[in-house]
């Protein structure tokens, strides 16, 4: 493997991740910058409080793409210069860093769960579809949208090295990615931890007072 293309593969990864979409498409729509209301969350969520689903929805896609396409140029086109699917979950999760902690945008992102979706269709189809059907499972029966992000992130890394020669074949840089990338989106919503276990973390549906 080219260490020097993988080193620029990763660092090109990360700028991309450095898009803050968010705040990218408040601007173009002329919206407010999402970092000022509302959570101050520059994600689709936080968008969605300016009234434009428009938006929201185009920031909610853009995330997920940014979080794909690393992986999936990687796993395309790198064969032919040694680069494999370790370097392609790497990729992946340094899209996810750029979004935590985008050095465009001062350092201050969002937290991370459109473009962690992004990565895990890339790295396998499959994979995301079980990480989703986690959510929607946890999501219907607790109402919490947050928890059942927290919940998909963990279980993500252990579907992938429990379904290791079943369902796929997974490398320990892929599993290891996954990992780190669960925990940081994990930290990334520590408020809502604390709100969840306070009992005031808002449920899905329900109007603010």
């Amino acid at each position: 493997m080219d260490v020097w293309m993988a080193v620029a593969v990763l660092v090109a990864s990360y700028l991309l991740g450095s898009l803050s979409f968010a705040v990218i498409v408040s601007r173009l729509m002329g919206l407010n910058d999402p970092r000022s209301y509302g959570s101050k969350n520059p994600g689709a969520t936080n968008v969605l409080r300016s009234g434009s689903k428009k938006a929201a929805i185009l920031t909610l896609l853009l995330d997920a793409v940014k979080g794909w396409v690393p992986v999936a140029l990687v796993l395309s086109l790198g064969p032919e210069h040694g680069l494999g699917p370790g370097l392609a979950a790497l990729a992946g999760l340094a899209a996810f860093l750029g979004h935590l902690y985008p050095v465009f945008f001062g350092f201050i992102g969002g937290k991370g769960v459109a473009t962690a979706v992004g990565m895990l269709v890339g790295v396998n189809g499959v994979l995301a579809l079980a990480t989703l059907l986690t959510f929607g499972i946890v999501v219907y029966f607790s109402r919490f949208v947050s928890l059942a992000s927290m919940v998909a992130a963990v279980f993500a890394p252990a579907f992938y090295l429990f379904g290791h020669g079943v369902v796929w074949q997974a490398t320990a840089t892929e599993v290891l990615s996954l990992a780190v990338m669960a925990m940081l989106l994990v930290w990334r919503h520590r408020e809502n931890i604390e709100r969840l276990l306070a009992g005031t973390e808002s449920k899905l549906g329900q109007k603010k007072t």
